[in-house]
């Protein structure tokens, strides 16, 4: 099991558009009527913040979105500048360079730096769903990361979904339910990217096929 200590650098989206990452299952169907936010990232004008920055760095890179995090305990986040209620996010995820010991995935119900969701795996097959209310990192359901044999391992490519309906908050890897938890913090919010790390610095993590819909 594995701890996280917040220390944190926030990216936000500007603007956005509806639009393969190698060997990534495709984005699942998603009806026009249904569809908050999608994008493949195969054109770099899409919208999402490109920046270095004191502690890591976010860009477009081989039609994949790059969340690149420099310093140990810490995570960075790209968001889609909305706002919505119930929501489920999904997104391919693979590590591009860095340590297994690490974490990426989603975020849902955005408030601000300070107040959110986030659903992660890990590259070295640990998940969680976290919420940061008022500034305090608390794992929700657990008191800490937590393995699972659904997620793939190192360099491997992982679907990572987040449904956050009603004050259910549901965390899935590939397809397969890791963890189902009750929190009534936040009704609704933002959504975007998420990744950090651990004792290790230095990820890469590169985002594919990024879907917000409606459940």
């Amino acid at each position: 099991m594995k701890k996280q200590i917040w220390l944190v650098c926030g990216v936000l989206l500007l603007a956005a558009m509806a639009c393969s990452f190698g060997g990534a299952a495709q984005a699942p169907a998603a009806t026009e009527s249904n569809v908050l936010f999608q994008d493949d990232f195969s054109s770099t004008s899409s919208g999402w913040e490109r920046s270095v920055f004191d502690g890591g760095e976010v860009d477009y890179l081989d039609g994949a979105y790059h969340i690149r995090v420099d310093d140990e305990y810490a995570s960075v986040w790209a968001l889609t500048g909305g706002d919505y209620g119930d929501v489920r996010v999904e997104t391919d995820a693979v590590m591009a360079g860095g340590v297994d010991d690490n974490e990426f995935g989603v975020i849902c119900r955005y408030q601000d730096d300070n107040n959110f969701y986030a659903g992660s795996v890990s590259s070295d097959g640990f998940y969680a769903i976290i919420a940061i209310v008022d500034g305090d990192f608390t794992y929700l359901g657990n008191d800490a990361m937590m393995p699972s044999d659904a997620i793939k391992l190192g360099s491997e490519v992982n679907r990572v979904r987040l449904d956050c309906v009603g004050p259910q908050i549901t965390l899935y890897a590939n397809g397969t339910q890791l963890l189902s938890v009750t929190d009534s913090s936040f009704a609704q919010g933002d959504v975007g990217l998420y990744a950090g790390t651990f004792a290790t610095p230095g990820i890469d993590i590169a985002f594919d096929n990024f879907l917000a819909r409606r459940p």
